[in-house]
This record gives structure tokens, sequence and C-alpha cells, in this order.
């Protein structure tokens, strides 16, 4: 629940390049933006239509998510493949084989990368620290699954949390090295998954909402106590941004054409699916919603907590990023950013679960989520101090955003 560097296209990114001369900016064509960007939610549909299908004849390979958490405290395998199921729970799929996907994507981008293939994109926003934010964010999912992990007795915990926040934040805000890497490991695991066992018994179910809402809240109060923190650590020096490009953007020009929109909306459509990870990368999406179909078809009772929703899941996130991408292209000008991520790992699944896949989940959820969700993560990270990762106003924008959708949701017929 993730995560640019900045919440304004007009202010400089760590590692991104500045706003260029008012002559070389670029605003996308709607029309071209709309062809791509639903020209991909046409293919998640037509896949996730296709996985509907597959599942009806599974054959139900290996063990379902009934019992997992008990088991995981019991059973060594069963509790790596519980922390590697935390990798892909931001995303609401939980699977272990997901995250084997969305991890050999993510090599597979950094290896090309590396060559100076750009098919692949970029990855952590271009910065190069990608090995560092994998590294210091699964370090602190790995201590919440040793502080925590025992409690998995009494059933689900939120021991997913610390992967998609302060620790791959710190490691973009303070750079790399193993001091930068460890600390982001510590405070995330430390604030993080606590405060997220506090918000969804004190918050999320008193109100009558998913769990999603306490833990998106959670990692927006824990990363503003771990930037409070950090600031007050001497070992951490904030790094300075560096002039660069960010390879797989829309380069500016005048003549930009339809079909170039269009390429560069499909691939954002994409890329909003690992945003969460820090990741922004086309390739590892595409290889984690792939895996993650492997393991539905295998046993559907297995992937987002065995309720057989993935395919309308995945529709219902193609869709809201469709829908925000082309309503806020406008931010995403010469290398700008908006948050329209947001809804793919809040409103929009957390409606197609709590609205069973109905049709009003799925594109209410969609539509709601998109409308809502980037312009206030927008809001809030822009009124954040220096040195405090948008992180912050992004995660608290999913829990507002998804806390006042699901009940607009309701009263729609």
């Amino acid at each position: 629940m993730t995560h640019s560097f900045a919440a304004d296209h007009a202010t400089p990114k760590p590692g991104l390049s500045p706003e260029p001369p008012r002559e070389t900016r670029h605003e996308h064509s709607a029309g071209g933006t709309a062809l791509g960007a639903f020209g991909m939610v046409a293919i998640v549909g037509i896949f996730a239509l296709l996985l509907h299908m597959l599942a009806q004849h599974s054959p139900r390979i290996g063990p379902g998510g009934a019992g997992w958490p008990q088991d995981a405290v019991d059973t060594p395998l069963t509790a790596v493949r519980w922390l590697l199921g935390d990798m892909t729970e931001p995303l609401f799929y939980k699977s272990d084989l997901a995250a084997l996907g969305l991890l050999a994507g993510a090599t597979a981008a950094w290896w090309a990368g590396r060559r100076g293939a750009n098919w692949a994109g970029s990855l952590s926003y271009g910065t190069g620290l990608w090995p560092w934010v994998l590294t210091s964010a699964s370090m602190s999912l790995f201590l919440s699954n040793l502080m925590f992990g025992w409690m998995l007795d009494d059933g689900w915990q939120p021991t997913f949390v610390p992967f998609v926040c302060v620790a791959p934040a710190l490691v973009l805000m303070y750079g790399a090295g193993w001091r930068t890497c460890v600390t982001g490991a510590v405070l995330g695991a430390a604030t993080t998954t606590p405060l997220a066992k506090l918000f969804i018994p004190a918050v999320s179910e008193p109100l009558g909402l998913p769990a999603v809402v306490g833990s998106v809240l959670a990692m927006s109060v824990g990363s503003v106590i771990s930037f409070l923190v950090a600031r007050r650590m001497p070992w951490l020096v904030l790094r300075e941004p560096r002039p660069t490009t960010l390879p797989g953007s829309p380069p500016s020009s005048r003549n930009r054409n339809v079909a170039g929109d269009a390429a560069w909306a499909a691939r954002r459509v994409l890329k909003d699916f690992t945003e969460t990870h820090f990741f922004a990368n086309e390739l590892a999406a595409a290889c984690v919603i792939l895996a993650v179909a492997v393991a539905f078809v295998l046993n559907p009772l297995l992937p987002s907590y065995g309720t057989g929703l993935l395919p309308h899941i995945l529709f219902a996130q193609a869709l809201t990023s469709a829908i925000g991408v082309t309503l806020w292209r406008g931010w995403y000008r010469d290398g700008g950013w908006a948050a329209t991520y947001a809804p793919v790992v809040s409103v929009a699944p957390a409606a197609v679960l709590a609205y069973g896949g109905s049709w009003t989940g799925m594109v209410g959820g969609a539509v709601v989520g998109a409308v809502l969700a980037p312009p206030l993560a927008r809001a809030m990270s822009a009124r954040l101090p220096a040195g405090f990762h948008p992180v912050i106003g992004n995660t608290a924008a999913m829990a507002v955003s998804t806390a006042v959708a699901l009940p607009v949701i309701g009263l729609l017929p």
C-alpha cells in the first residue's frame, strides 16, 4: 500500500528528473490513454473469465486456505509458505506461488535493466535501489512473522503489513546500505504489525469495515512514527535527488500519437499491480498475475482467502486502475505520478469480497475507488513535511476511501 516518491508531479522526486522546461511538456491524450487502459481491462477481463471457467475443472491440488494459519505454527514448511503468501496479501491474493511469480518477474526485470534493455520497464522508479528495497522489506516481513507468528494459532494475523510500507520507503528516502536496510526492517516490524493488531478490532470491526482499513491505517501511522524516529538516528542521512530519466515513461514530445499514449497507459495499468510493493514494474505485475492464476486453477480454495473470487478481484483491480489512469492522466505528465494504484490494493478488492463478487461490488468499487483514492492521496501527501515518504498519505487515503466507498456501494441496487 505504497507509494511513489512524490504526491505532486511538479515536485522533483528522488531518482527522477525534475519537471522539464515548458516547451517539452506533454499531456497524454484522453483517447489514446483510454484506448490503452481499457484495452488492458479487456485483456484481464477475458483472462479472468477463462480462469473462472477453468476453476470449474480444478484438480484441487494441495491444501486450501482453511487452517493455513494454525498449520503455520506447527509446520516449518507451512510457515515459509505463509511468509511467502504475505508478499502478495497486499493484493488480496495470499498465495505462495504468486509470491514466487512476483519475485521471478522482478528479478527478470532487474536482470534486463542491468543489461540496458528497456522492454522490461524500470524497477523502483529507476533508482537502482530495488535489491535494497526487496532486502529490507523481506527482513521486516521475517521479523513480523517471527514476533507475531506464534499468534496464528488464533487464526489470521496481519503479519504482512511491514512488507509494503516503512522498510522500502526508508530505503528510497535514505539510500542503500545495511544500516538503512536493517533500521527500516526493524522499525517497520516494530510499529506497523502491532498497530494493525490494534486498529483492526478497534476501528474496522466496530464500524463494520473490512480488515484492510485497519491494516492500511496502521501502515500510515506506523510510517509516521518510523520516520519521526529515523530523523533522530545519526547514521541515517536523507539522500539527494539525482537527475535521471525514467525508463518506460513516454518521451516528452509535441508529436505524440494515440498509439504511443495507448501503449503507455496499458503498461501503467500493469505497473499499478506492483506499485504497492515499491516495484512499479509491468513484468513483475504480469508474472504475479500469471502465477496467482496458476495457483487458482490448481486449487481455487487457496488464493484470495479461499473465496473463489480471484477472477472478480483481478477484473476489478484492472478496471479501477484504468479509470484512474484515464481520469488523472494529467498528473503523469512528463514523468509525473498519481496514486492510481491506491484503489487497486484497497477499495476495489475489498468491495468484491464485501459484496460477494457481484457486478455492484466489482464495478462500483472500481469506479468509486478510482474517483476518491488518487486525489485524496495526492492532497494528503502534498502536506507532508520534508523527509516523510508519501506512503503515509497514500495509505491514509486508502483507509479513508475504503471506509467511505463500501457504505456508498451498499446503497446501489
